[in-house]
């Protein structure tokens, strides 16, 4: 039933008044979690390319020093460091730092993943991390 209209006065329509609001904190919300999603999943691709250019450049230095290193040289270290530094500079998207630890050639790296949402709230890129290690392993 239809409450009576005061004479003179108009009625006013209340449907939509409370989704306004609603609408107006949900939609920032919503946005933010596509942008995790959507952005959450260029980190991820950045964090496995590092980690492909780390075990590439790892095994580089460990395949350029491995005659040097089974004939029992001692500029192993030198040469392996030389050629991962050399295979990581092939990629350009990738910095990263490269050791010898204990006859094995470590590999850090670092690369960026620009965002497409996120920058809507000042976030205009995310780091990702890749790390390899390779040993020279005798032919069994």
């Amino acid at each position: 039933m239809v409450p009576p209209r005061a004479e003179g006065l108009p009625m006013h329509n209340q449907r939509g008044t409370s989704l306004s609001p609603f609408v107006v904190i949900l939609l920032p919300a919503l946005l933010v979690v596509i942008g995790l999603v959507v952005d959450g999943g260029a980190q991820a691709a950045a964090a496995r390319h590092a980690e492909r250019v780390a075990a590439f450049a790892a095994r580089a230095g460990t395949d350029a020093a491995a005659g040097e290193r089974l004939s029992g040289g001692t500029q192993g270290a030198i040469v392996a460091i030389s050629a991962a530094r050399h295979a990581l500079a092939q990629d350009p998207d990738v910095t990263g730092s490269v050791t010898v630890v204990d006859g094995a050639v470590e590999v850090r790296t670092q690369a960026r993943a620009g965002t497409r949402l996120l920058n809507l709230i000042g976030i205009d890129e995310l780091s990702a991390e890749g790390f390899a290690r390779a040993d020279l392993a005798a032919d069994r």
